[in-house]
């Protein structure tokens, strides 16, 4: 049976139009906030019921995944509920000093809805559970830590996937082309084969893709692993924090909400792919049916009516109703949806 089936109260029933609009109405601020933690959890199920009904009086919105090894978190919570969230979490036997990881840029647009599924695990990594023990990790490095590894000639590889690496990464990083990080761990281990002796500096967004990473790589003999506390997000907080200390990160964080990317640096190290042209903002397609995730600059959504192919132009200029009658059709779904590079001339005309 599906665990999050069958309660029609956990689950948002506004429509994603309606929910943005309420959302754009607030006359509140929101903070934008993130945690992750691998614990073992005895009943998720349980747990998912009564974290919704407090969550959801308190306003909160966000993207929540439970599992028997823990919790991972992306959250918007409104400031005038913060102490009331905070004590709530904290009260938890599961989540007691929990600490929470700020959005770099707050805008209160991150979330528009309360979604908290149950799952096998909180980060998919396709691995029997044997493979590796999650709690045997590497060394956590606070920001100063990090920036001294880093000039003392550490390895330093990016855990993230390619679309995110794209648009923002340290100096120097190791960024392996995948598209999951289930791809994305045997990959790694074979990039640094040999080098098991080297001290090896892992990072991503915000430390939970890392904490398995280090995990994993411990178990298949790699010595001295080391991890970015906190991940990409609180390293910019700690350098905001203390003017002694230098940015070592160029360009954009990649978010997994309405946000798409966090400002960290004023370098654009990404094109547009569709013209080519300097550009880190990502976009879905205009055309529902595709939804691609890609890089598009101002000119080419004006150009491309915020699609990624002339083949979506025409599909969203086509009426509603013969819009819906194609997605009914099975050979169009998600007919070009991937995560995958795209060619820079794919879609010019000729």
């Amino acid at each position: 049976m599906d665990p999050n089936s069958g309660k029609k109260d956990m689950f948002n029933k506004l429509s994603k139009e309606l929910a943005l609009k309420k959302l754009y109405e607030e006359q509140f601020a929101r903070r934008t906030i993130s945690f992750y933690r691998y614990v073992i959890i005895d009943n998720p199920i349980e747990l998912r019921d009564s974290l919704y009904k407090y969550w959801k009086d308190l306003s909160v919105f966000g993207r929540i995944y439970l599992a028997h090894e823990g919790i991972n978190a992306q959250l918007s919570v409104p400031e005038h509920n913060w102490d009331d969230f905070v004590s709530n979490v904290h009260s938890n036997k599961y989540f007691k000093k929990m600490p929470f990881k700020i959005a770099v840029e707050e805008n209160g647009a991150s979330f528009y809805k309360l979604t908290i599924k149950v799952r096998e695990q909180i980060v998919s990594d396709g691995l029997p559970i044997n493979e590796y023990d999650v709690t045997n990790v590497g060394k956590h490095l606070n920001a100063k830590e990090w920036n001294k590894a880093m000039d003392d000639g550490a390895l330093v590889v990016d855990m993230r996937n390619h679309y995110e690496s794209e648009i923002g990464k340290f100096e120097g990083a190791i960024c392996p082309d995948v598209e999951t990080f289930k791809e994305e761990l045997p990959v790694v281990k074979d990039l640094l084969k040999g080098k098991e002796d080297k001290q090896i500096l892992l990072y991503c967004t915000g430390g939970i893709r890392c904490e398995k990473t280090s995990a994993y790589l411990k178990h298949h003999g790699f010595n001295n692993l080391s991890q970015l506390h906190g991940g990409i997000i609180d390293y910019t907080r700690q350098i905001s924090e203390d003017n002694h200390l230098s940015n070592k990160f160029i360009g954009k964080n990649f978010v997994f909400d309405e946000r798409r990317g966090e400002r960290i640096s004023d370098d654009i190290i990404s094109k547009c792919h569709q013209c080519g042209s300097a550009c880190d903002n990502h976009v879905n397609c205009n055309n529902v049916n595709c939804n691609l995730l890609f890089l598009q600059c101002k000119v080419c959504r004006d150009t491309y009516q915020k699609c990624c192919s002339l083949d979506c132009v025409k599909v969203v200029n086509l009426p509603i109703e013969e819009q819906q009658n194609l997605r009914k059709q099975e050979i169009n779904k998600k007919m070009y949806y991937s995560h995958k590079r795209i060619n820079l001339n794919l879609y010019k005309n000729d």
